[in-house]
């Protein structure tokens, strides 16, 4: 799923290439996109686009008549630029906004079409999709320690709760927990001042350094690739390859569709954390450290 970097950069490019723009039209490929009905989606063709922010997740496009759309990318949702009026692929694509010089593009690739579209008329409305989540930018050592206090949830919950945190997802939760050298199981009952300290700088360090580097990526163009796996990632997706940091390799939890990369030696005192799946399996044979899963891998 796209997070603060990726949204970031989507605003900041779509600020830089259409804002002032007209909208002609809106090509909506599938139905299932929009879930508003009132006011109807065609009824800002031909509208100026005024403003675009962030929302947590999501992109919110201010346009002219006091109107916004608000776009959820969900986790497989990417906006690509086009050229003006190209069509939308069959598989893939969702809806074509039609500016005066190109086409944005946005597409899905998962079968699963969760990404969202809503209208709205008028700022006010726009409440209804804030999930209330503390901006990690703006917010107190004090406030931040307050909120992840106020109910016990491992570390790795908490990151990724948009009604605790604003704009943190899977990839850089990881990212930010290496950072931090903390648990992802770590529960927020039985942290510590001085960790909580580490979390709260290691937040916005992550956040900044990654939108920067994409920054440098993308220049004047309009990002081509946005993805959760990333090469200069130091945990995500990294599993079984060197932490950057002490070489140890690196292991992850495996959970549904979604999985926590950590490094043992930095995060986790050398202790490996059970992967549901294998450890009801291996049980009393689950390895409990890097010594024994080397040994375990020997035989």
């Amino acid at each position: 799923m796209p997070e603060y970097p990726d949204i970031t950069i989507y605003q900041e490019r779509i600020m830089d290439l259409i804002v002032g723009q007209r909208l002609n039209q809106i090509r909506v490929a599938n139905p299932f996109l929009v879930r508003t009905f009132d006011p109807p989606i065609n009824a800002i063709d031909d509208s100026v686009l005024e403003r675009v922010e962030r929302l947590g997740k999501r992109i919110i496009f201010g346009l002219q008549g006091d109107r916004f759309l608000v776009l959820h990318l969900m986790i497989s949702g990417r906006l690509q630029w086009e050229a003006a009026g190209k069509k939308i692929p069959s598989k893939r694509g969702l809806a074509g906004f039609d500016f005066e010089s190109g086409t944005l593009m946005l597409t899905e690739s998962s079968t699963k079409k969760r990404a969202s579209l809503h209208l709205v008329q008028g700022r006010e409305s726009l409440v209804q999709f804030e999930r209330g989540g503390l901006d990690v930018f703006t917010a107190s050592l004090e406030q931040f320690c307050e909120i992840m206090r106020a109910e016990n949830h491992t570390l790795k919950r908490s990151l990724t709760d948009p009604t605790i945190l604003d704009g943190i997802g899977n990839a850089y939760s990881d990212e930010i927990l290496h950072r931090a050298e903390l648990s992802p199981i770590l529960l927020t009952a039985k942290i510590s001042d001085d960790e909580l300290a580490r979390l709260y700088q290691a937040i916005p360090q992550v956040l900044l350094e990654f939108t920067e580097r994409m920054r440098s990526e993308v220049g004047d163009g309009f990002p081509k690739k946005v993805t959760a796996f990333r090469e200069d990632m130091a945990v995500h997706g990294k599993y079984n390859e060197p932490c950057p940091v002490c070489e140890t390799k690196i292991q992850r939890i495996k959970y549904a569709t979604n999985e926590t990369n950590y490094c043992p030696t930095c995060q986790t005192g050398g202790k490996l954390l059970a992967d549901r799946g294998l450890s009801r399996l291996l049980k009393k044979d689950w390895p409990r450290s890097m010594e024994e899963l080397e040994t375990l891998h020997s035989k």
